[in-house]
């Protein structure tokens, strides 16, 4: 497997390259400077795609080994699907298909190729959706592993884009990798074990981001506790793993404007605590800091790209541990809001840490808008399965942005009911609320938990749960973890909140 792609981009036409590469829509030859390179091999197209079944589908490949009149080993025709000229191929398509086409760079072990996009498609921005498909599908978590002596795979992979405008193709793919770096960022803590990341180091990861311009405040325990943050206190109480709060701002945007912030979970592990997990599968809980992950890579994009925006990022990062300082079912708490809280679960632990969170974004950074996301639920997988993530909020027109950004990239969202009958799931008799309702709408209650702590700032709260972990295999993920969330948010920033 390659350790580095380089991607770059060159004028048309083609040059010799390992593999060059052509498209073909469905249903019709290659056209334009396409043409060109299939006509140099004196094949009869038809005839060739007849034979090897090649319909011009999207994924679709037709090889040709040795191609004549090319300097190449082999020439790849694939598949654009359908090529409508009223109605381009949307962005997330160009994403797909540059994962696609990774995807066989990479299982023909090519250290070289030259793709060819020229024809009404090939915008600057389609091109960086491209390149930015690349590379994700080439991402590996593999730092733990030991590289075999008689590996041959390729060490490296260099890709040239032939485009029609390179200069413009060179300046949309430095904006659009900026993200896709972030979401690169997200899944490498996600997939960190425990014993590496804990609260700690992820601090100090997100602490690294000051080297972009980012300003950072870290909140520890002495802090936390003169803020009166007691609910996610009492879920850091269990493990030696001390608290952290971590502020990130990015400042990019107008002085007078109030930023648009984003608050993320950050359980480095999550045990279940007294109320302890089924062994099976827990070690998936290394990465139940998707949601801290995720705005944590979006904050490192934003700046990457010098976003003309202003936004802050909030994680809460804890650990969930049984100990016998740890919280246990009947203990109250007091949040930082001055609301009650009953433990009656210590595996629902995230909106604990939220509800802190929440509240001291809205409290004390006077936010527009606020988005947090949150590996919270498995019920939310059990709804949604992993296509959507769920949202919630209490207002319409900031979800409506919100589910616009996910359809514009392909990180998908399906918005859920809220409403005062599920408050009564969590009433306690004991305390203001209790933080479980128990299995019914399991996900509905814990959002309406969270919507305590908001005030009256618009707000989202995205349960990433079915979404950011085992995840299935995509075009643009061949790994445990997809990096939900960088891609939308950012969409969401550069077509609602950034300067234009």
């Amino acid at each position: 497997m390659p350790q580095t792609l380089t991607i770059r981009t060159a004028p048309l036409p083609v040059t010799p390259a390992g593999i060059i590469v052509i498209y073909a829509g469905e249903g019709m030859p290659p056209r334009g400077a396409a043409a060109d390179v299939w006509a140099t091999t004196g094949l009869d197209f038809a005839r060739v795609a007849a034979g090897a079944g090649f319909k011009g589908k999207q994924g679709q490949v037709l090889d040709i080994a040795a191609p004549n009149g090319l300097e190449a080993r082999r020439l790849f025709v694939l598949g654009a699907g359908k090529i409508d000229p009223d109605k381009p191929a949307t962005a997330a398509a160009w994403t797909d298909r540059g994962g696609s086409l990774a995807a066989k760079l990479l299982a023909a072990n090519a250290e070289t190729a030259a793709v060819l996009l020229d024809g009404h498609e090939a915008m600057p921005a389609a091109i960086a959706e491209l390149a930015a498909g690349l590379r994700l599908r080439q991402y590996r978590f593999d730092k733990y592993k030991a590289r075999k002596k008689d590996d041959e795979s390729a060490n490296s992979l260099t890709v040239t884009l032939h485009v029609p405008d390179p200069a413009a193709a060179d300046a949309a793919i430095a904006s659009r990798m900026s993200v896709a770096e972030g979401t690169i960022l997200a899944r490498d803590l996600i997939n960190e074990p425990a014993n590496v990341l804990g609260t700690v180091e992820f601090a100090e990861r997100a602490a690294a981001l000051g080297a972009l311009g980012v300003g950072i405040e870290v909140l520890g325990e002495a802090e936390l506790r003169a803020l009166g943050m007691e609910a996610m206190l009492a879920v850091a109480q269990g493990s030696p793993r001390p608290p952290r709060l971590v502020v990130m701002r990015w400042t990019g945007g107008k002085p007078d404007v109030a930023p648009i912030a984003f608050v993320g979970k950050g359980v480095v592990f999550d045990t279940g605590g007294i109320s302890i997990k089924p062994a099976l599968n827990m070690e998936d809980m290394k990465g139940d800091m998707g949601g801290a992950a995720a705005v944590t890579g979006l904050m490192q994009a934003l700046a990457t790209r010098k976003a003309k925006v202003n936004a802050v990022g909030v994680i809460g990062l804890v650990e969930n541990m049984p100990s016998g300082t740890a919280i246990r079912p009947g203990d109250i708490v007091r949040a930082a809001s001055g609301v009650t809280i009953e433990i009656v679960n210590t595996d629902a632990e995230g909106r604990l840490v939220l509800a802190d969170a929440l509240w001291y974004t809205q409290e004390k950074l006077k936010p527009l808008a606020m988005v947090n996301l949150a590996t919270l639920t498995g019920a939310i997988g059990v709804a949604l399965g992993s296509e959507h993530a769920g949202l919630f909020s209490n207002n319409d027109e900031f979800a409506a942005k919100l589910l616009a950004a996910g359809l514009a990239t392909g990180e998908k969202l399906w918005r859920m009911p809220m409403g005062p009958a599920y408050d009564k799931l969590i009433e306690s008799r004991f305390a203001d609320i209790k933080n479980s309702g128990g299995r019914p709408a399991g996900s509905i209650t814990a959002a309406q938990f969270l919507a305590r702590f908001v005030g009256n700032v618009p707000w989202a709260h995205l349960d990433i749960a079915g979404v950011a972990l085992g995840s299935p295999s995509s075009e643009t993920n061949a790994g445990w973890t997809s990096g939900f969330g960088v891609t939308l948010l950012d969409r969401l920033v550069r077509d609602n909140y950034e300067d234009k």
